[in-house]
């Protein structure tokens, strides 16, 4: 009985590594969100992370998170690191590239509870009057992250943060 057991057992581990070696190596994540304002005003709530308490879903995991800001005030060079309790985790971010009104770049460096490399991106596009704005995580699978993905989807974990990130950067960005 043992002997069978161990072998159902084996058959499965095998089964999930070659499902997990056939994801793709790499993810991403997006939502868009149309906003009744300029590109320019909704931008500037994105490339200042002093601003970032007032609409990203992330700074609620933590009243009590410690943030640390550095390297320019804003902008491209800006820098905003965190340490946070087990849902905040603890990591860093800054941007590494930025155009005005347009498009904004993160690297998203996770350090706790675990470690990953990744990038945000914003892009903003004009649209009747207002801004179509698209918010993107994306970055590489790694074979032990590929495993965890047949379990667990990124989508689900991060698609309903950014969504409700993006209505609340609407509601800030569309009030008077």
């Amino acid at each position: 009985m043992l002997k069978w057991i161990a072998l159902v057992v084996a058959v499965l581990v095998v089964v999930v590594l070659v499902l997990a070696a056939s994801r793709p190596d790499s993810f991403r994540v997006q939502r868009t969100v149309r906003i009744q304002a300029p590109p320019e005003k909704v931008h500037a709530y994105i490339e200042d992370f002093h601003l970032w308490p007032q609409w990203s879903p992330f700074e609620k995991l933590d009243p009590g998170m410690k943030r640390t800001f550095s390297g320019a005030a804003k902008g491209q060079g800006a820098v905003y690191a965190w340490a946070g309790n087990s849902k905040a985790g603890e990591g860093r971010m800054e941007i590494v590239e930025t155009t005005p009104a347009t498009r904004l770049v993160i690297a998203l460096d996770f350090l706790k509870p675990f470690k990953a490399s990744n990038t945000a991106e914003f892009t903003l596009l004009p649209s009747d009057g207002g801004t179509e704005v698209t918010w993107a995580m994306y970055g590489p699978s790694p074979f032990v992250t590929k495993i965890i993905h047949l379990f667990f989807s990124m989508d689900g974990m991060v698609g309903k943060d950014s969504e409700a990130g993006l209505a609340n950067l609407k509601r800030l960005s569309e009030q008077g």
